[in-house]
Formats: structure tokens, sequence, C-alpha cells
């Protein structure tokens, strides 16, 4: 089966070609960087603008690479949130016109699904259970999965996202935005333990697991300022102080998202774990997880499908569209959309099997 996926929740415009679920024909993404960088994040007008201006040359270079045509792709998938609702808008009305147009199925996918999906076309197979962390400029999200597309949430970020994080004390910092790359690429410069740069490693109190990052932003912020530190010249080379504080504002990130993701994998036993999201582009955090003993293998996607694309949509799509599944032209782009369509019995309890027909 040849599915046709489409992404524009934010402010990448992509469409992709995937065959049989984890073979990717073609992956095309429009990236909105250049023109959201003066403003330091994404701004939502600007986004969905772009997003109507490209879509129509992004699907159509996407079907000509994989040497297709409409007519023969079996089925559609888009996601429909969360995100950003103007951009959401412009992917899922293109799809639904190309569904009516040539009678193809449509099948809307919750985006942060495709992040989990991420991983099926480099890895092998995942085996369930699984313990998914995903995390991005929007989202930071941990997951126990018992099945296929069925989610319970074990903890969510109580304010920031940590790629959002990320882009804050960058933008401090006078890095430039997105903040991620450039500031591990500093990170792997510095000492993560210099004197008087060692901030605190955020850790959320109870039985959930969930996860802030506003208080270690909050002390980068305290440590700037005390320090009559400045923020980076364009063309200048950053100095020690900066290139340290890059490195333990880095560590205690990863460290905060390996202490839960350790807590869940120890209450619910995996086969595999998923660690996906822009985030997961991080080579800290991909040496730090990959070098921990979890007891079961990490599946990480390559950076080019760790960050927003088509083709986890596609894949997230694929057994729904196998399915029969149409969910046809009623469907509404949903910007706070969520994915937790399991009770979780108990924290420290994985999903029993009665739950398998529940959504």
């Amino acid at each position: 089966m040849l599915v046709l996926g489409i992404e524009s929740s934010c402010d990448e415009t992509a469409a992709a070609v995937v065959e049989h679920g984890n073979v990717i024909k073609s992956n095309i993404i429009a990236s909105q960087v250049k023109t959201h960088a003066p403003f330091g994040g994404v701004v939502p007008e600007l986004a969905s603008r772009e997003h109507l201006d490209c879509i129509t040359q992004v699907v159509s270079q996407s079907l000509a690479e994989a040497g297709l045509t409409l007519s023969e792709i079996a089925g559609i998938a888009v996601t429909r949130g969360p995100g950003l609702i103007g951009s959401l808008l412009v992917g899922l009305s293109y799809a639904k016109s190309l569904s009516f147009s040539m009678k193809k199925p449509l099948a809307g996918v919750n985006h942060i699904e495709g992040h989990v999906y991420s991983v099926v076309f480099e890895n092998p197979p995942v085996e369930y259970p699984a313990v998914a962390l995903i995390v991005s400029g929007g989202h930071t999200t941990l997951f126990f999965i018992p099945e296929p597309e069925r989610y319970a949430v074990l903890g969510r970020t109580r304010d920031d996202a940590a790629g959002e994080a990320y882009d804050k004390v960058a933008k401090l910092l006078g890095l430039g935005y997105p903040g991620g790359p450039v500031l591990d690429k500093l990170a792997q410069r510095g000492d993560a333990k210099a004197a008087r740069i060692v901030f605190t490693v955020p850790r959320m109190d109870g039985p959930n697991l969930d996860f802030s990052f506003s208080g270690l932003k909050t002390a980068v912020v305290r440590f700037f300022k005390e320090n009559h530190l400045q923020p980076v010249g364009k063309d200048e080379a950053p100095g020690d102080n900066i290139v340290n504080l890059a490195a333990s504002f880095q560590n205690s990130v990863i460290e905060s998202l390996l202490a839960q993701l350790r807590r869940a994998v120890r209450r619910h036993s995996p086969r595999t774990i998923i660690l996906a999201g822009g985030v997961a582009c991080n080579s800290g955090l991909r040496r730090a997880a990959s070098s921990a003993d979890f007891g079961a293998p990490v599946y990480f996607p390559s950076p080019s499908l760790a960050t927003d694309n088509a083709a986890m949509i596609a894949a997230a799509g694929y057994p729904k569209l196998l399915r029969g599944e149409n969910h046809g032209f009623k469907i509404n782009a949903l910007a706070a959309m969520k994915l937790d369509n399991l009770p979780l019995d108990g924290y420290e309890r994985p999903v029993k099997a009665r739950y398998r027909n529940q959504i």
C-alpha cells in the first residue's frame, strides 16, 4: 500500500510517499527557518501563509520523486493536531481536497503519534510493550505503549517543553534561532562541571513522571545577569563562560529527561524504548541514552526524520488506512489534540489486557 503523507503542524511544509508503512519513496520538507529566525521563534500567521504558498509544490515534488501519480496512491494521511491551528488547516484542507477529487480514503493523524512512528524506517520492528519519550520544541511527553496505537501518558512537561527551553536560552545568549543545534554544538566544547556554572537537574515530586524546565531556564537567566554576561554578537566567537554555560544547561536537560525515562523503564519493563522528536537530534542526548543500561534497545530516528516530516505521518496513518478507516471530510484540525487513549491502572503497573479494545 502506498500512502501520501502531509504535514503542516508548525513551520515545515512536508509531503512524503511511504510504501508498506516503512519504506520511504520520497520525503520532501520545505523549511521556514529563515522566515522566523529574525523573530527568535515561529510567527503563526507567517507560517500559515508560507504553507499556502508552497504546499502544492511540495506535494507535487513528493509524487514526482517517488515516480508516482495521485491515482496510484492508496490513501492519504494528514496531521490534524496538535499544532498551530492556521498551519494545520492548510495541510488538512489540501488533503481533504485531494481525497475528494481522487476518491481516496483520508486518515487524520496525531502529530505526536507520527513522532512515535518515526523510528520504523531505520530500526528493527518495535517490540511491545514499549516506552516512548517524545521531545521537541512543543512537546515533552512520556508514554507507555502496551501495543500498537495504544497510548497511556506517564508524564508531560508542566511548563516549557525541552526544545522550547533550548530556543529561549539560545535567544538570551544571542545564538539565534533555532537554538537547539547551536547550543548542542557549543556544549560539546564546554565543561558542564565548570566552577560556578553548575545548574541543578530539574526534578518533579509525586508518582507521575512529569517534566519542568522553566526553573532551569530561570537559573540560566539569573546566572547570565548576575555575572554581567553579554549576548554573543554577530560573527563573534562565544567566550568560555558562554560555552560552559551551554554545556551545563544541556547536561541538566539531558539528566532530567533520562531520570524520568529510567523511572518509566523500571515501572513498565518495556521491550523497546523509543526516543524521538526534534530534540532527539541532540548529540549529547543520543550519546547518553545509547550508553545507558535500560535493559532494552533504544530506537532513534535519524536526524532528518526526528524533526517534523511527512514520512512519519504516512507511517502512522498506514495501519489506519490498512484497516479501511476513512475519516472523511468532517474531521477538523485540533490545535490541542491529545494522544492518550488508555487509562493507566495505577502508575506502578502497566496497562492490563482488558483495555485492549478501548479507545
